[in-house]
């Protein structure tokens, strides 16, 4: 399996953990008053985010990309939906 192929499975893992986060856990946290799926998603989304960088780091080390490029692969993972669009856009150049 192509780092580029680790890369988007982990970004598209990350970017599912963010969403269940945002939308899943903390509104139970703090609607209904249950704080412990956010312990446990925000620990699971705690270690996707890291391997992400991890792997961010790897690929921009061995696919040469730019500065501009690595910046926003990192925002990416900060946005919700941003993996997502982030995955598309590498789906697209890999096409070429």
């Amino acid at each position: 399996m192509s780092l580029l192929r680790i890369f988007r499975l982990i970004s598209l893992a990350e970017g599912i953990s963010l969403l269940a986060l945002l939308f899943i856990a903390m509104p139970m946290k703090y609607m209904l008053h249950i704080p412990e799926p956010v312990r446990y998603v925000g620990w699971i989304h705690g270690v996707l985010f890291i391997g992400y960088v991890m792997v961010l780091v790897l690929a921009e080390i061995t696919y040469r990309w730019s500065f501009l490029f690595f910046a926003a692969a990192f925002l990416a993972s900060l946005i919700p939906f941003g993996t997502f669009v982030l995955d598309r856009y590498l789906r697209m150049q890999t096409k070429k």
